[in-house]
């Protein structure tokens, strides 16, 4: 039973050890191979900054009763095209503004606010087209971007310079290969947007349903088409109400004295265990530094994306730490007033403790749980930490304290451990 204990007790003291150095401002990045991970505290929009945008939908050619499907599919297409973006987190939301059905997009950290712009509400048009035999010039064929299964940027072997290659559907393969065997020694034009960017002579049919987008790009225009291309086209046509820049000072004041203000209660609850536990208390002090730095890990290597309600939802969840070691020890008062010794009074109050620890912490991450699934936004991010944190807590609080506690009965220090 000793040895096991000492065995747990170097895991905590590893695990301790391992996020300490994950929470260290200069730590170590993630990187296997090609594999890389960049471990750091990110930052939501009123933390860091960025860019608030309104865009507004034109749903008047559509039946009143498809208009939040509608409105589901335009989130839908930009999530897409923002996540190709880079951004962490961003969040896209349904609105109304008056009676007119809007989408609410927050960015943070963006740089390039007008390519943000462009590229949420932009459509890529993509079309291919063959040469009219009369007349010479180009005209439309069945094969559309809707035909579209996914874009990726490669390098041509050769030149080495950026082109999109492309995979069509079933139906866009049936209908390539019947191009090009239509078309053999003759020009196919690729439109995109209205614009002829490359007419490649079909040297052979093509029945595997791939093909390759060429057109002089650099690479962040090969990067830029691709994204365009897989998003999809939006379904209907929105435009851009407002435009709200989010600096990043106010961000960056209210961290300060959010970490101010935890500091402070992290102060206040350890002198308060101390002070009425005693030993006991201090152990359950070490045990939520030990939370502290396994949630500020935890992070950085998720990642979760931190804004001002997810920092309350973190220092809500030291108290909630804390009040699982206050219920262990009021319980342990309890059997050491019965007449029991301390170590057996410490291994029941933690047995008869944790059904209401287990009760009360199941409750709170139920109502996290829906706070997640039925908001967006900033309540999300309170709505994880908090989930996060009462995790951890269950952990620290039951095992980590208990294992501090355990190592000392037996020892000359046990005499300490009474709670009076």
């Amino acid at each position: 039973m000793r040895r096991n204990l000492w065995i747990f007790f170097g895991i905590i003291i590893v695990i301790t050890i391992l996020a300490g150095l994950v929470d260290w401002p200069s730590g170590p990045n993630i990187s296997v191979g090609k594999y890389f991970k960049e471990l750091k505290i990110h930052e939501g929009l009123d933390l860091q900054g960025g860019t608030h945008l309104v865009y507004e939908l034109d749903t008047s050619k559509i039946d009143q009763k498809d208009i939040d499907q509608a409105a589901q599919s335009v989130i839908n297409v930009i999530d897409r095209r923002v996540n190709g973006l880079g951004v962490a987190e961003p969040v896209i939301q349904s609105a109304k503004i008056g009676n007119k059905a809007s989408v609410i997009i927050e960015l943070p950290g963006i740089t390039d606010v007008n390519e943000a712009i462009n590229l949420i509400g932009k459509t890529a048009q993509l079309k291919f087209k063959e040469q009219d035999e009369t007349t010479g010039q180009f005209v439309d064929t069945q094969l559309t971007g809707a035909n579209l299964r996914k874009a990726d940027v490669e390098f041509d072997k050769n030149t080495g310079e950026p082109q999109v290659a492309i995979q069509f559907d079933g139906d866009g393969t049936k209908i390539f290969s019947e191009l090009t065997k239509k078309n053999l020694e003759k020009p196919i034009a690729i439109e995109l947007d209205g614009e002829i960017i490359s007419a490649p002579t079909v040297q052979t049919e093509i029945d595997n349903g791939q093909a390759v987008i060429t057109g002089k790009f650099t690479v962040d225009e090969a990067k830029k088409l691709s994204i365009e291309l897989n998003a999809g086209a939006l379904p209907v046509p929105i435009s851009l109400v407002e435009q709200r820049n989010v600096g990043a000072t106010l961000g960056n004041d209210s961290v300060k004295k959010s970490l101010v203000a935890g500091l402070v209660g992290l102060i206040l609850v350890a002198i308060f265990m101390i002070a009425y536990y005693k030993v006991p208390g201090l152990l359950a002090v070490f045990a939520l530094t030990i939370y502290t730095l396994i949630i500020l890990a935890l992070f950085k290597l998720i990642p979760i994306t931190l804004t001002l309600a997810g920092i309350a939802g973190f220092i809500l969840s030291i108290g909630m730490a804390v009040d699982a070691n206050i219920l262990i020890f009021e319980r342990t008062k309890e059997e050491e007033a019965m007449g029991k010794t301390t170590s057996l009074a410490l291994e029941e109050g933690f047995r008869r403790a944790w059904s209401s620890i287990r009760d009360s912490n199941f409750s709170s991450l139920i109502t996290a749980a829906i706070l997640y699934y039925g908001t967006s936004g900033l309540v999300r991010g309170f709505a994880v930490t908090l989930a996060v944190g009462i995790i951890v807590s269950m952990f620290t609080a039951i095992l980590v304290t208990r294992t501090f506690l355990r190592l000392l009965i037996g020892t000359s220090f046990e005499k300490y451990l009474t709670i009076k």
